[in-house]
C-alpha cells in the first residue's frame, strides 16, 4: 500500500511521486490495480512531461495517438486498456481482441486531452504488449492442433499477478480452456485440469489414483488419468482403461524430458495397444513442453488434445509503440514518420 498518498490521487506531478511510499510490510511485489490506476508502473518522464505542459498551460491540448506494432500477431488486453481510460473524455479505436495486425498496422487510435491519457502511455502498452504475444503464441499452437482442443497450463510459469492475464490472453488467442481459475472465470468459463502426479505418488499405485478418481470426482469431470507417473506407459494405459471400463474418457501423457518426453512413436503404440485390446473410446491427451511443431507431429500419431505451458507463458512480449500523429488538429510527427493519421478501416470504436 501507499503511504502519505490519497488513495484516489493520480499521480501527476514530480511531488506527489516523491512523496509516494511503499510499505516495508508489503507482501508481494506487483502492482495493486488501484497502483496501476494511479499510473504507479508509468516510466517517469510522462509525469516530467505532465508537469511541464500543466505550468505552461497546454495539458489539455488536443492530440491524436496511434499504436502499432513491431510484428504481427494476435491483438489481445483490449478490454483492459478500456478500464483504465473508463470515464475519461478520451476516444478509443481498437482492433478487435482475437484479431490478427501485421507490422506496423494501427491497431488503436486515442483521442483526447493529452492529460487524460498520456501518462499512462507506459501502462497502455504494456497491456497490448504482454496480452497479444501470450495470445499470438496460443494462435499458433491452435493452427498446429487444427480441430483438435488446446487447453492453457502456463500458469505456474510466470508470476502469480499476471498468471490470468497470461491464460485469459491465451484464450483469445484460441486456446479451448485454461487451469488457471480466475483466468477462466475472467473469461466466463470453468477452469480446465484433472490432478497433478503427487496425487498418484501418495497414493502409490496408478489405478488406485484412477479409481479414487472416479469415486470423489464429479459427474461432470472427465475420467482423464496420468498414466506415466510408475510403469511403462502402454502398460498403465490398459491397466486403467481395464479398471474404469466405459467410465474412462481419456488417458494422458507428460512423458518427462529425462525419458525422452512424449514422442509420436509412443503415442502410436498406446493407441494401437488400447484399439487392439477394445478400448477405442478412451482419448490420449499430451502435455509437456508442447510446441506447435511437436503438437503437428503428435496429432499424426494419434493424439487427441493438447496441454501447453511454456510455449504460451514464455512468448515474447509484441513491441509496441504510441506516436502522436495530431496536436490541435494538424497532422504532426517525428522524424523518420509520416505526419497525420494512417487510415485503418479494421478499427472499431469502443
Amino acid at each position: 500500500m501507499t503511504a502519505n498518498q490519497d488513495d484516489n490521487q493520480e499521480l501527476s506531478t514530480l511531488e506527489q511521486v516523491r512523496r509516494l511510499t511503499v510499505a516495508p510490510d508489503r507482501p508481494f511485489y506487483s502492482a495493486t490495480h488501484l497502483e496501476i490506476r494511479q499510473g504507479a508502473t508509468s516510466d517517469i518522464y510522462f509525469v516530467r512531461t505532465q508537469e511541464i505542459l500543466e505550468q505552461k498551460g497546454l495539458a489539455a491540448t488536443p492530440v491524436v495517438a496511434e499504436i502499432f506494432p513491431r510484428a504481427a500477431g494476435i491483438m489481445a488486453g483490449v478490454p483492459e486498456v478500456k478500464n483504465l481510460l473508463a470515464g475519461r473524455p478520451v476516444e478509443i479505436w481498437s482492433l478487435p481482441e482475437g484479431k490478427p495486425f501485421s507490422p506496423r498496422e494501427v491497431v488503436m487510435r486515442l483521442a483526447g486531452p493529452y492529460r487524460e491519457f498520456g501518462r499512462y502511455e507506459t501502462v497502455i502498452l504494456g497491456l497490448l504488449a504482454s496480452s497479444s504475444g501470450w495470445a499470438t503464441a496460443a494462435r499458433r499452437v491452435k493452427e498446429a492442433a487444427g480441430d483438435l482442443p488446446v487447453y492453457c497450463f502456463g500458469a505456474r510459469h510466470v508470476h502469480p499477478a499476471v498468471a490470468p492475464v497470461m491464460e485469459r490472453a491465451a484464450l483469445v488467442g484460441g486456446a479451448d480452456g485454461a487451469s488457471c481459475i480466475l483466468a477462466a472465470k475472467l473469461a466466463g468459463r470453468e477452469p480446465t485440469g484433472t490432478v497433478p502426479h503427487a496425487v498418484f505418488l501418495i497414493l502409490g499405485d496408478t489405478v488406485e489414483a484412477a479409481l479414487a478418481y472416479d469415486e470423489l470426482m464429479p459427474p461432470e469431470a472427465p475420467r482423464l488419468i496420468l498414466i506415466d507417473t510408475f510403469k511403462d506407459e502402454a502398460e498403465e494405459a490398459l491397466r486403467v482403461a481395464r479398471a474404469l471400463g466405459k467410465n474412462l474418457y481419456g488417458v494422458r501423457l507428460d512423458t518427462p524430458g529425462e525419458r525422452g518426453g512424449v514422442t509420436p512413436e509412443l503415442v502410436r503404440e498406446v493407441r494401437a495397444r488400447l484399439d487392439q485390446a477394445g478400448f477405442t473410446w478412451v482419448k490420449i491427451f499430451v502435455s509437456g513442453g508442447l510446441t506447435p511443431e511437436r503438437v503437428t507431429a503428435l496429432t499424426g500419431a494419434g493424439a487427441d488434445a493438447f496441454g501447453v505451458g511454456s510455449f504460451i507463458s514464455g512468448a515474447s512480449p509484441i513491441d509496441m509503440t504510441m506516436d502522436i500523429k495530431e496536436v490541435n488538429g494538424q497532422p504532426v510527427a517525428k522524424r523518420g514518420r509520416i505526419p497525420g493519421l494512417i487510415p485503418n478501416p479494421r478499427l472499431r470504436r469502443l
